[in-house]
């Protein structure tokens, strides 16, 4: 039987006991609620009074309207779905898109060609064929753009059927009078300095309109609902935004309590993002003075281990980085695990991550346990380090 879970580990592994803990250890972190002016009580109403999801900024130098367009669910007999991407020039100087690839033949992509000045917009306008089968679809397209380093990813989603569903049985998770097709929503990565944005669908499955709002909203996390109040049997789009807190990193849980013509509905939703660390502003030279850990082994096997035993991992590092190395948080996905970070270790130094794995709980076979390290290198921002073994009784 095959146990997989995750978390920073690496050189010596013993079955001595260890108590030790260090925050930021364990799986991804609750992040608490926004507070307002007082700093006495959560937000509560539209969140889009307090803090609108804005349009994502790249780099500093241009801003889009949305980077994913959600289709929804379509049917197949729609025939071609068409989106456009609209981009600002934020910066001082004009901006061209170079190219724009496409992830597959069924994504047609046209895009402004001439040079866009500050504080003027460009497009990107795409057309998928829609005639692939009744499945879920997530269609990228590639952006090069002028002044920006690496690509901007733009995403075209939905779920194309073969027969007409009802909104119960499209939306199952009920929320009031409103459905959606999950509470857990993923955000994905980000870094400091900057946010990430993705969207949903949110249905009113009532006979009247209702207005959608949200109490308990955690920092950091920004929320919309268009059109707000929802029309009856009509389905919103819910567009959600995590913006990095500088004493944020690494796997994290936001929250927000869905409210429903003023009623709360008790219920959470939950958005997943990873936030690590930027160097975005640094340029390659600076990249590369920067720290560098260079561990003596990522895996660390601990054999046979008795079910309820406690086994520990210390993962040695030299910092051949001109820069000191930090450690801002451990991630490990295994609850019963607790991680010792070092402080920070200069360049030439050595460093030593402790991990502890309680493996009371995992059943009987094979054990993998990863944490997962975020960093200032340049070089490494995220680390993942093994323990594995074998339970028995």
């Amino acid at each position: 039987m095959r146990y997989s879970f995750r978390i920073c580990a690496a050189l010596a592994a013993c079955m001595t006991m260890i108590s030790c803990r260090c925050e930021g250890a364990g799986t991804q972190h609750r992040i608490p609620e926004t507070a307002d002016a007082a700093g006495d009580a959560p937000l509560v109403g539209n969140v889009e009074q307090a803090d609108a999801p804005r349009g994502e900024n790249v780099d500093d130098i241009v801003e889009f309207d949305r980077t994913i367009h959600n289709f929804g669910d379509v049917m197949l007999g729609d025939g071609p779905l068409s989106c456009t991407f609209t981009m600002k020039n934020i910066s001082e100087k004009p901006v061209v898109i170079y190219n724009v690839v496409t992830s597959c033949g069924c994504t047609d992509v046209k895009w402004t060609r001439e040079p866009i000045m500050p504080g003027k917009t460009g497009t990107i306008s795409s057309t998928y064929t829609n005639d692939e089968g009744p499945y879920p679809f997530d269609k990228t397209l590639t952006a090069y753009i002028s002044g920006i380093g690496k690509p901007v990813i733009l995403r075209l989603r939905g779920i194309a059927h073969e027969k007409q569903l009802s909104l119960e049985e499209l939306y199952p998770a009920r929320i009031l009078q409103t459905g959606m097709k999950d509470l857990g929503l993923k955000c994905g990565n980000l870094e400091q300095g900057g946010q990430r944005s993705d969207e949903t669908n949110i249905a009113n499955l009532s006979s009247s309109p209702v207005e959608v709002t949200f109490s308990n909203v955690s920092r950091g996390l920004s929320l919309s609902v268009t059109p707000n109040p929802i029309p009856a049997r009509s389905v919103a789009r819910l567009q959600f935004t995590v913006s990095a807190q500088k004493d944020i990193w690494g796997k994290n849980l936001y929250h927000a309590t869905p409210v429903i013509d003023g009623k709360s509905s008790g219920q959470e939703l939950s958005v997943y993002a990873f936030t690590k660390d930027s160097f975005s502003g640094m340029t390659a030279a600076q990249r590369a003075e920067g720290a560098r850990p260079i561990f003596s082994n990522n895996t660390c096997s601990s054999g046979k281990i008795r079910k309820g035993d406690t086994v520990t991992g210390e993962f040695t590092f030299s910092n051949v980085g001109k820069a000191d190395f930090l450690i801002h948080k451990a991630d490990v996905d295994w609850p019963g695990a607790s991680a010792i970070l070092p402080a920070s270790v200069k360049s030439g130094c050595k460093g030593t991550v402790k991990i502890t794995v309680d493996t009371s709980g995992m059943p009987e076979g094979e054990m993998i346990v990863m944490a997962t390290l975020t960093t200032n290198s340049p070089s490494r921002p995220v680390v993942n380090l093994y323990i594995t073994g074998t339970i028995v009784e």
